[in-house]
């Protein structure tokens, strides 16, 4: 990237909330239904061609059920949550986001034509039936299934490159980046994911079926779809597990994982999998016995396997946004020794504007520049809390631990099996600290006068 494109030339938007939750918040709720959206396209491609074939009404009546249901829930509040997504991560990583767009332009562009002709054989689809030949109609759902599919697989490309972009630190290549170690694994086990998704969400349509044979058997054929999605999903998370870096899966993996939480997500993730999969079991064996109640509960599993997925998945990047070159705070990697030299505020005025040029008015500025996009003040990971038990000696010893080169992250010893970065960071999933021994200085005046001051800015 170039210079032009580092983070302290971005502004922070400073939320109590902190702007990761945010991206969450908003990322996860739009994944639960965009994959919907694609597995629906393939479930409801499927049942109305053996409705057609078959001459089945009540095939044909489900599948009608289930494109309002793709309407409503993938083409209008899909895609209202997927802009949220690009107003959130604009506004909180406007420097990460601007990377991605730059590297893979044209894959952002092929996605998005797509995504067009996705809206539009999906509305189509819902306004024609009856009122063309069944040829036509579901010659509409393909294309909306062939569409939806194929912006799942830009789109993983990207998110995969994030976690692991391999080869293309080194050549920069389109290709590189977007066929990376995680990508075909992790392809699989979203397309996994949109079956099973695609099962529990049509399911609710096929309560509707007035016969109760007729609605045992769409009961059974949906079951099928989950079952099979729930072990597609299983085995390509293994393969996804297996195929990251040594140092990232001893964050979450063993006895006893380097960040416990992340440990606790996966045993949250998979526990998911299996309710899932043993509640869609029970609905394949007993149709007639499959009732509202045990249908809320595997939807809400499915929500929590895929969920947990997508927290591990953004956690064991720490402390990279777009690991090993750039940092969760919008630092580039080969930025830390330039910025060392020159000041990380030489490069962020906005961060000092209205400052007196004190050494506390120089620590909030340090603060805003390379803290707050993870960190606030009183509010989400809360740095007067943070630094509430720490004496004088303790916070120089810390600041001074953090401020460095950035070279354990990069070494190639840090990038052994099994090994995460160990480096002079106190705590070894934050970036380093970068600036002139001035701003340090500076930023230890700013954390020290927030204590004992609730009201200090």
């Amino acid at each position: 990237m170039k210079q032009e494109d580092l983070a302290v030339d971005y502004p922070i938007w400073d939320l109590s909330l902190g702007g990761g939750v945010l991206i969450a918040l908003v990322a996860i709720t739009h994944v639960w239904v965009s994959h919907f959206a694609v597995g629906g396209g393939i479930a409801l491609a499927l049942i109305e061609t053996l409705a057609v074939r078959r001459g089945d009404p009540s095939l044909r009546n489900l599948a009608r059920r289930g494109s309002l249901m793709l309407i409503l829930i993938s083409t209008v509040f899909g895609a209202i949550s997927g802009v949220g997504i690009w107003v959130t991560i604009g506004l909180v990583q406007p420097a990460a986001t601007s990377a991605l767009i730059r590297t893979f332009v044209w894959g952002w562009a092929a996605e998005w034509g797509f995504f067009i002709l996705e809206v539009v054989t999906a509305l189509l689809y819902y306004a024609t039936w009856e009122k063309v030949s069944p040829r036509t109609h579901l010659v509409l759902i393909w294309l909306y299934a062939f569409a939806a599919y194929m912006s799942l697989v830009i789109i993983q490309g990207i998110l995969a490159f994030m976690l692991t972009p391999g080869a293309w630190i080194q050549t920069r290549s389109f290709w590189d980046g977007f066929f990376n170690p995680t990508y075909l694994p992790g392809l699989v086990l979203r397309t996994g994911i949109c079956l099973l998704l695609a099962g529990a969400y049509l399911v609710f349509a096929a309560f509707r079926e007035p016969q109760v044979q007729a609605r045992a058997a769409l009961v059974r054929l949906l079951a099928a779809l989950q079952v099979g999605g729930a072990l597609l999903s299983y085995g390509a998370y293994r393969w996804w597990e297996g195929s990251l870096p040594g140092d990232i899966r001893a964050l979450f993996v063993g006895a006893k994982p380097v960040i416990a939480g992340l440990g606790a997500t996966r045993d949250l993730l998979l526990g998911s999998l299996a309710l899932f999969t043993l509640l869609a079991l029970f609905a394949w064996l007993a149709p007639r016995l499959q009732r509202w109640p045990l249908a809320v509960l595997g939807l809400a599993a499915a929500f929590a396997f895929f969920g947990g997925y997508e927290r591990l998945r953004e956690g064991c990047r720490k402390p990279f946004v777009i690991r090993d070159v750039m940092f969760s705070n919008g630092l580039m990697a080969s930025e830390v020794e330039r910025l060392n030299r020159e000041g990380a505020l030489s490069r962020a005025a906005w961060a000092a504007h209205g400052g007196d040029g004190s050494p506390v008015a120089v620590g909030r500025a340090m603060f805003r520049a390379q803290c707050q996009a993870c960190h606030t003040r009183d509010g989400y990971l809360s740095i007067r809390r943070l630094i509430a038990q720490a004496d004088g000696d303790v916070l120089s010893g810390l600041l001074s631990t953090m401020q460095g080169d950035g070279e354990p992250y990069t070494k190639p010893e840090f990038r052994q099996e099994g090994r995460v970065p160990a480096s002079r960071l106190v705590y070894p999933f934050m970036p380093p600290l970068v600036g002139t021994e001035k701003e340090v200085e500076g930023l230890k005046a700013y954390l020290l006068s927030l204590k004992g001051a609730p009201h200090a800015q």
